[in-house]
């Protein structure tokens, strides 16, 4: 990237894109500045209109909307550049927190940095460092993740890759895949110290605090409901930790059986069942296989 200093951008014919945190749950926590730029732009970009309206229609904000979300960015972004190069000002916000974190944003901006439009950013709501500051765990350093992937595969290499930061580790997670994220953590880091954040700053707050052990207890045991930021403490030992075997209980043959059933192939479940339970894979393979 080409160095850039924000004031060579200033121009009397370019608009100005303004990023612009909403609140998480509570709308209180909107700030006044926030306030006063929806009003005065000429247009906001909103991941959801609908959701915007109803925090619009609160403060009494008559701002017209455009739709702007990973499904239209790619053919909204050259319209938004455009209004932008023609002196609009536009306020870009997601449904809740801050714009492209885990939301859509970041493309937007790099094309206003590449025109030379000018961005400014404005402080909010943020899911991640809400929930890590009442964590219990180390509030710094911190590593934000957000989203794991689905496949538990892709996942699991995904965590295979963090098993060594010391950092607090901080991920985004729906409810109906907590569970299974939750085990999936466990058996990857190791039993570690963890935390839940859900239903920040909304009514049905809770924090759930204990290890990741404890925590998927909780989740077999609860009916799971809200979004989630799930905290998880870093490796203190500098060293990737020693997966734990949450399905110790059982046979290697219902082990294999229990990794297929979420997802993995014959071949890479006995592989990782060999190596959680510290055998040969050939004696896995035959026991799956019913050939000893």
């Amino acid at each position: 990237m080409t160095l850039q200093t924000q004031s060579s951008f200033k121009s009397m014919t370019m608009g100005t894109l303004y990023l612009v945190p909403t609140p998480i749950g509570n709308l209180e926590d909107i700030t006044l500045r926030a306030l006063r730029i929806l009003k005065l732009v000429d247009l906001i970009a909103a991941e959801d209109t609908r959701n915007t309206q109803k925090l619009l229609n609160h403060f009494e904000i008559k701002t017209k909307q455009i739709s702007f979300h990973e499904h239209n960015a790619t053919t909204r972004t050259p319209e938004l550049i455009q209004k932008l190069k023609m002196g609009q000002t536009i306020a870009q916000v997601s449904d809740a927190g801050m714009p492209s974190i885990s939301d859509p944003g970041q493309d937007l901006v790099q094309q206003c940095l590449t025109h030379q439009i000018p961005v400014v950013s404005l402080p909010g709501a943020n899911a991640g460092l809400t929930s890590l500051i009442a964590s219990g765990l180390p509030a710094q350093p911190f590593m934000f993740y957000g989203f794991l992937k689905r496949k538990p595969r892709e996942q699991r290499t995904e965590l295979q890759h963090l098993q060594s930061i010391t950092a607090t580790l901080i991920f985004y997670e729906a409810p109906h895949r907590l569970k299974q994220t939750l085990k999936q953590l466990l058996q990857v880091l190791g039993d570690r110290d963890a935390a839940l954040g859900r239903e920040l700053t909304k009514r049905h707050e809770e924090y759930v605090r204990g290890t990741l052990s404890e925590l998927v207890v909780w989740s077999e045991a609860t009916n799971i409901r809200g979004e989630f930021v799930i905290l998880v403490a870093g490796n203190s030992n500098q060293e990737p930790d020693q997966p734990v075997n949450p399905m110790a209980k059982l046979t290697l043959r219902a082990q294999v059986q229990a990794l297929i059933n979420h997802g993995a192939k014959p071949n890479e479940a006995i592989k990782q069942v060999a190596k959680l339970n510290q055998v040969v894979r050939q004696d896995v393979y035959n026991e799956y296989h019913q050939l000893t």
